[in-house]
């Protein structure tokens, strides 16, 4: 074939591709036909190289590896009984607990199933590294397919969705409210073989309780999908306040929320497991939203219900009431929203408001394994000689300091509040210390600090944030 024919043939086929001339002696040489062809590869074959050895195809990768590795965990987990994963499953793992991925039968030892966690971990991090390379659709799709996965799943790492429900049952079928008495004044309740804590009043606020009592109708079976269910939407509207909030700020929106919805953290250990912390988290995300479009009065509606969900959750009403342009008004709206909460629990449920810091006392009086107090009661040598070498030590001495040192944080960071700081990373802080500071320590507790630091400008408190997240999931 003549030059002239192949060039033309090239330039009709591949019209992308220059042909470029050879310098031989200062003057131009036809181009061969050979050489032409080479470079005339297959464009999309070319840039799909590119794209997966570029920062959008490797953080693409990490989304894919999450999605992957949640459904693994999620069918590993509902394959067989195993207490490491589903507490309490080899004394009862019926199929409605299982999930509908159990007839996948993936019988993945507990030593895979972390190796599929740390791998999760793994993509986390890098899809957090990537996230503002890869565009909102994609990081939505990973979002929502990752939640799906968690709702599939088994409750697993906790039974404390049973505990929920056992409360409930405790009010509603028994006539027995449960701010005043255990599960144990009902032992031949149906739920009683599945509850983690028989000795316990509940210590969750009032609106919870009452969402609970809503739910007993459905039976067993039906409480744990519906309180799933719950977890996973009111997960993912979380995820969208987040986009709003750091949109508001004038901060990276895919950042925010791949930092927040992607974490392992919130995904294997808080939406999996059923925990009412996605509830809560939903309603200070909303608070904090109404805050920065100064609805003063949504803002303490939705503030005072989070409250209201879990007790924990009313650290933030004074770094909300300091961060507001205005103070004193949503000051009243909270102690208004307080006032109405009391007098309907008082009418609704019988409940002993007052034996909700009892219960979150005597919880404090447990002791976790891995609590940082634990562990610098195991370091200095000051375990006492009475505690059972599986159980966790807590000197006195320890727990008081740790006491005092978050009573310090607490103060610092609200007098920062005061003097200007922006009040959701002051927030942030806090809920670190209490992390580091408290005895009962549980890995879902990551996700209150999680939330405001992912909003955050400060790359110190994001980098803190995700070492503490990193401990509880390794420690647990």
């Amino acid at each position: 074939m003549p030059v002239e024919e192949a060039r033309a043939v090239i330039n009709m086929d591949h019209s992308a591709v220059p042909l470029t001339p050879r310098a031989a002696g200062g003057a131009n040489t036809a181009v061969s036909v050979e050489d032409s062809v080479a470079a005339a590869q297959p464009y999309e074959r070319r840039s799909l190289r590119r794209a997966l050895a570029g920062p959008t195809g490797a953080g693409s990768i990490a989304l894919v590896g999450l999605v992957i590795a949640g459904f693994v965990l999620a069918a590993g987990a509902a394959s067989r009984p195993s207490d490491n994963f589903v507490p309490k499953s080899t004394e009862h793992f019926p199929g409605w607990i299982a999930g509908p991925l159990h007839f996948i039968a993936l019988k993945a030892s507990f030593g895979v199933l972390e190796a599929v966690l740390a791998g999760m971990c793994v993509c986390y991090a890098i899809a957090v590294w990537y996230a503002t390379k890869l565009g909102g659709r994609r990081l939505w799709a990973a979002i929502v397919l990752t939640h799906v996965g968690a709702f599939l799943a088994p409750p697993v790492l906790s039974s404390d969705v049973f505990d929920y429900i056992g409360f409930a049952r405790l009010g509603v079928l028994h006539g027995l409210s449960p701010y005043s008495y255990t599960a144990n004044a009902a032992p031949h309740d149906a739920i009683f073989h599945y509850l983690g804590w028989t000795t316990v009043t509940t210590p969750y606020g009032p609106l919870f309780t009452l969402l609970t009592y809503a739910m007993v109708p459905l039976g067993i079976v039906g409480g744990l999908w519906t309180l799933k269910a719950i977890a996973v939407l009111t997960s993912l509207a979380t995820v969208a306040l987040v986009w709003r909030i750091a949109t508001a700020l004038g901060r990276p929106p895919e950042r925010a929320v791949a930092m927040y919805a992607l974490s392992p953290l919130l995904l294997v250990f808080t939406v999996a497991g059923a925990h009412n912390d996605t509830l809560f988290g939903m309603l200070v995300a909303a608070g904090a939203l109404c805050i920065l479009t100064a609805r003063e009065r949504a803002a303490g509606v939705s503030l005072v219900l989070a409250a209201a969900v879990k007790i924990s959750a009313g650290l933030v009403l004074p770094f909300a009431i300091l961060g507001s342009k205005q103070r004193w008004r949503l000051a009243l709206e909270v102690l208004a929203g307080l006032a109405v909460v009391v007098l309907v629990s008082a009418l609704t449920i019988d409940a002993h408001l007052l034996a909700i810091p009892r219960a979150l006392l005597a919880q404090q009086r447990q002791v976790a394994i891995h609590s940082v107090p634990s562990e610098v009661t195991k370091l200095l040598g000051l375990a006492p000689h009475w505690v059972a070498p599986h159980k966790a030590p807590l000197a006195e001495g320890v727990r008081l300091a740790f006491v005092a040192l978050f009573a310090v944080a607490l103060l610092a960071a609200l007098w920062r509040t005061w003097r200007g700081s922006w009040w959701l990373d002051c927030y942030a802080w806090a809920t670190l210390a209490l992390i580091v500071c408290t005895a009962w320590l549980l890995p879902w507790y990551g996700v209150w600090a999680l939330l405001p630091a992912s909003v955050s400008s400060s790359r110190r408190l994001r980098a803190v944030t995700l070492v503490v997240c990193a401990y509880l999931i390794v420690s647990f």
